[in-house]
């Protein structure tokens, strides 16, 4: 990979042309989130992680992604409006993007590239929890489902994969936050 991830552009939920760059020598944490998924109350989890530790150079950008069972599917201004009235969300959101296959938004080949295995943090893999509800996961490298998290530190080099399961407060994900938060850019 020549250009870093920072490089890549994207858009934010009003539409405007843009890319990570702005956020040059903090620490990243991507994630493709959508607002009908069973997961979707971490929105909750992820806004007040991004208020304790935004001060300290984290950033959280999400990633809306209509790619896991349709769970996706609003407007910008509908996904704005659904995660500001119910989750308070103020981390920097952006366009829907694909997140899966061979549409797959350059930011994300470029995530998976960086990190094809997700950390997995609960009892049973994300992977079976899916197949116990009829769903046929994406093999590795690909995203598994929304939720997922991608890691990025000052330098912007991508340093950890959550799986989905993964709660905004899980030790691990907070050590690993803590980590590259402690660490020079």
């Amino acid at each position: 990979m020549t250009a870093s991830i920072e490089d890549v552009p994207v858009r934010t939920l009003a539409g405007d042309e843009t890319s990570l760059a702005q956020f040059r020598g903090k620490v990243l944490l991507i994630v493709n989130v959508a607002s009908k998924c069973g997961l979707t109350p971490q929105y909750e989890g992820l806004e007040k992680l991004y208020q304790q530790y935004r001060d300290r150079g984290l950033v959280i950008a999400g990633f809306p992604s209509n790619n896991f069972a349709g769970q996706e599917p609003g407007t910008s201004d509908e996904i704005r409006d659904f995660c500001t009235l119910n989750f308070g969300v103020d981390f920097p959101m952006f366009e829907k993007i694909t997140v899966v296959g061979e549409e797959k938004h350059p930011l994300y080949e470029r995530l998976i590239a960086a990190q094809p295995h997700a950390i997995q943090t609960g009892e049973t893999p994300f992977a079976d929890n899916l197949r116990k509800y009829g769903i046929s996961p994406n093999a590795e490298p690909e995203v598994l489902w929304n939720f997922e998290k991608f890691l990025v530190n000052r330098k912007g080099e991508v340093v950890r994969r959550f799986s989905p399961d993964t709660e905004p407060f899980n030790p691990q994900l907070i050590a690993a936050i803590e980590q590259e938060l402690n660490a020079a850019a």
